[in-house]
């Protein structure tokens, strides 16, 4: 669903963008596939974002999948440049922390990249048994 915003504040997001999608490979896929299109259609690079949300949906997929729930994607544009990038999955139980992967490991540096990408990234609990992982990029539009 996308929707533009019609309130006063500069915390009110100009434009915004949300939408369910399976827990699955083709699902975060998607994911990246459906930021690429609606930055792109805001006028916004969809460069570093459009690599933070495969890095997320891909975390979603991997280690927040419960069979029958899908994981949400939420991308908000807010005046004055800041681009905030959501993925909700259904496992809050698994907070996700980056670290520093085995050399020889081919995974594990999907929050390392979101974390070099990023302005600002977190972790918001809840509710449960969901937990939301989120990036902020500072743009100029």
């Amino acid at each position: 669903m996308s929707r533009e915003i019609t309130r006063t504040g500069s915390s009110a997001p100009v434009r915004e963008f949300t939408v369910l999608l399976s827990p699955t490979r083709r699902g975060a896929r998607l994911a990246r596939l459906l930021a690429v299109a609606h930055l792109s259609t805001w006028g916004l690079p969809p460069g570093p974002a459009a690599q933070i949300v495969a890095e997320l949906a891909t975390n979603a997929v991997l280690h927040g999948r419960v069979p029958g729930r899908d994981f949400r994607l939420c991308l908000a544009a807010h005046h004055g440049g800041l681009l905030r990038i959501e993925v909700t999955d259904a496992l809050g139980d698994r907070l996700p922390h980056p670290v520093a992967p085995d050399q020889h490991m081919e995974t594990g540096r999907g929050l390392l990249i979101v974390e070099a990408l990023a302005d600002r990234w977190g972790v918001a609990p809840g509710p449960f048994p969901r937990k939301t992982v989120w990036a902020e990029l500072d743009l100029a539009w």
